[in-house]
């Protein structure tokens, strides 16, 4: 028998490669300095940036979670 080929060409189970936000996006150049746009995690500290959702900000280590309010 033949085998049956996959619709997206590659192998059975490979991950498809999602394009992700650039680095412009993330942060703010100005002359000599360099300012980050999210803000840091009250819990973990310096290093931990919450990610912007479009209801919420959410820290990826320890899933502490802001809600934006609808104003």
């Amino acid at each position: 028998m033949a085998k049956k080929k996959n619709d997206k060409g590659g192998k059975k189970g490979a991950k498809v490669k999602k394009e992700g936000k650039k680095l412009s996006a993330l942060f703010e150049i100005s002359g000599d300095s360099i300012k980050r746009k999210n803000r840091n995690c009250p819990k973990c500290g310096p290093g931990t940036f919450l990610a912007n959702h479009k209801d919420r900000m959410v820290c990826g280590s320890c899933k502490y979670v802001e809600f934006k309010s609808k104003e």
